[in-house]
């Protein structure tokens, strides 16, 4: 009965993504000069950051997960407001099947920080912005503290990121919602989940991460999480509490959005959110939509 469950509601909320991103996509195409600037893109390495939105936005996707596919709806977003945006898939135990995230933290940040620096040099920025779910929320405050380069990041946009650690593991869902689970089944059989163990609470990354003072001198650091997350629990755990941070549930905006942990990176009311975050200046009402609630 609830494998049955599960399916259907996977099957609704892929379908939904499905029909906003169809929408999503004939807003770009349809009418590029209102809603894109010449200089903006998604993965497109030809890019040139605009004096709008000078620095290039770096996306970092949850563990199982890969970055073409997890913001397979929110890269193209950003893209449409204007933003230079990229994408990797960090961490991949074996470079031939699709599924990031599960080698030591360690390996996995040192591969982000290169990208930030391939990112920085292929556009000519002096910073990048980057948004991270999940997992890649937990690289995207780990990264600038433990590995250093808080003075290459402008803004971090953290979505339900185990900041504190998880009581819950299986953070292998955001493969799930792509349809990975095969592959995740087969990375975790023949390479394990080094990283799984590393955020959970009391995990070895997690202590590095904590001890001290989290956010770092110049960048500005957003934490959006939501109520119904099954994943990263309790959900306040996700929080930074020190000057400087804006912590926000999805509901403080939108009661009524159902979105889950995985469905935050397909949900148009974070979307927008994060656009706000990324560009305060021009931040625009929220129009509360209803997000996956997986």
């Amino acid at each position: 009965m609830f494998n049955r469950l599960k399916s259907t509601l996977l099957r609704r909320a892929a379908q939904a993504v499905l029909a906003t991103a169809v929408v999503t996509t004939a807003l770009v195409t349809t009418t590029p000069a209102a809603t894109a600037a010449p200089s903006s893109g998604f993965d497109n390495w030809s890019c040139r950051p605009s004096a709008a939105h000078p620095n290039p936005v770096v996306l970092l996707h949850g563990l199982g997960g890969n970055g073409p596919g997890n913001y397979s709806f929110l890269g193209p977003y950003l893209a449409a407001k204007g933003y230079c945006a990229f994408t990797l898939t960090y961490g991949q135990a074996s470079p031939v099947i699709p599924v990031g995230g599960t080698i030591p933290i360690a390996e996995s940040a040192a591969q982000i920080q290169a990208f930030v620096q391939r990112v920085r040099q292929t556009t000519g920025a002096a910073k990048v912005d980057i948004v991270g779910h999940s997992e890649g929320g937990f690289h995207s405050i780990y990264g600038p503290k433990v590995r250093g380069y808080a003075d290459a990041v402008g803004k971090v946009v953290a979505l339900a990121p185990p900041t504190h650690g998880t009581t819950f593991a299986g953070l292998v869902s955001v493969g799930d919602y792509l349809g990975l689970r095969p592959l995740v089944d087969q990375v975790l059989r023949d390479f394990g989940c080094p990283a799984c163990k590393e955020i959970i609470v009391g995990g070895s990354a997690i202590k590095q991460l904590t001890a001290g003072p989290i956010a770092q001198p110049g960048v500005k650091y957003t934490v959006i999480a939501s109520r119904f997350d099954a994943l990263v629990t309790p959900h306040e755990t996700s929080f930074i509490r020190e000057p400087g941070v804006t912590n926000k549930f999805v509901q403080d905006v939108c009661p009524l959005d159902p979105v889950g942990h995985v469905g935050l990176a397909f949900d148009p009311t974070v979307a927008q959110l994060v656009a706000n975050a990324l560009d305060p200046a021009r931040a625009k009402p929220v129009l509360c939509g209803f997000g996956p609630p997986l």
